[in-house]
């Protein structure tokens, strides 16, 4: 089954129909960052140790290069983000605040209004990503958030969230599937209808090329899809990815065999990595997104040498970070 280029899915998706679905400690009609799962408490005073596990970005890592993979999760080596990364996470931000909204004021002026204290209080959380515009001059910092701003005026061209109301946004999920393999992830928005329909919305607003952008975006938005099947037992009606910076969107239906096959292929990729674990032969695999790469110096490729392997980490290998939510 293909993506719907060649059937091109309605631009609204059922928008009248959906909800706000109250969920444990959540308020009515407002959204949700609680967890999918309720994991088992530790001892009282016993730190909780978080079992390694497979999120769609370090799982993607690994696909493109099973080094990049070891120097995010094994080695953990910093990286500077760069301004399109931190844009993304104040987009994201301002659209999951727009969403706690009243519906009457999910408008563009609001959210607007949102840009600049968002990125006040994200800039308090990580000054260090203030030091991006250090080299700027007066006008840099400015024009960055008139380009956030852009992004958020596209969202709405693209639906009208007045009309929506979300069960939950950046909404932390959760399972293990049979096999042993433990998934983790976020996803950026679950709507679900009263007749119980799901659909998983992801916004996107990355500069990577198109073409492999989208090959990537899919394969996060498979991950959420087998992620909620086996906490739900639903397979979602939609995948619907919505591209800030052209004002596009492209939507997608799986169904449960695909989802199956999926799930085999995660669970491939889980066994892959722990090999290379245990051995640490995480080998480079050059490619076009390379030149995107943070590592090149300490890449073989590039003619850089890797630090000395440290052993298989604990306790999460699998951790997402908040640059990787947002894309």
């Amino acid at each position: 089954m293909g993506v719907s280029a060649h059937r091109p899915a309605p631009r609204r998706y059922r928008e009248l129909s959906y909800r706000s679905v109250t969920l444990p400690g959540m308020a009515e009609g407002t959204t949700s960052t609680a967890t999918a799962t309720v994991p088992n408490p530790a001892p009282e005073g016993a730190e909780r140790v978080r079992r390694p596990a497979l999120s769609p970005s370090r799982a993607s890592d690994f696909k493109q290069c099973p080094l990049l993979y070891r120097f995010r999760a094994v080695d953990r080596l910093p990286e500077v983000p760069t301004k399109a990364q931190v844009r993304g996470t104040l987009v994201h931000s301002v659209l999951e605040r727009l969403f706690s909204l009243p519906r009457d004021e999910r408008v563009p002026a609001r959210a607007r209004e949102l840009l600049r204290p968002m990125w006040t209080e994200l800039s308090q959380e990580r000054p260090e990503w203030t030091e991006l515009f250090a080299d700027d001059d007066s006008r840099g910092e400015s024009e960055w958030l008139d380009s956030a701003t852009q992004l958020v005026d596209a969202y709405f061209g693209l639906e009208d969230p007045s009309r929506l109301d979300p069960e939950a946004c950046e909404l932390h999920v959760e399972t293990e599937l049979g096999s042993g393999v433990l998934l983790r992830g976020y996803i950026d928005r679950l709507d679900v209808a009263p007749t119980g329909e799901i659909r998983v919305v992801d916004y996107k607003t990355g500069t990577a090329p198109r073409q492999i952008g989208e090959a990537k975006a899919m394969f996060q938005m498979k991950f959420y899809a087998v992620v909620l099947w086996r906490l739900r037992g639903e397979v979602p009606r939609q995948l619907k990815l919505m591209y800030l910076t052209d004002g596009q969107e492209l939507a997608y239906t799986p169904d449960e065999p695909e989802l199956v096959r999926f799930e085999r292929t995660l669970e491939a990729i889980w066994q892959a990595i722990l090999r290379a674990g245990r051995t640490g032969d995480f080998r480079p695999s050059p490619s076009k997104l390379c030149g995107w790469c943070s590592h090149q110096s300490r890449c073989p490729e590039f003619g850089g040498t890797p630090p000395e392997y440290p052993g298989w980490p604990e306790p999460d290998p699998g951790e997402e970070s908040v640059l990787d939510r947002a894309d």
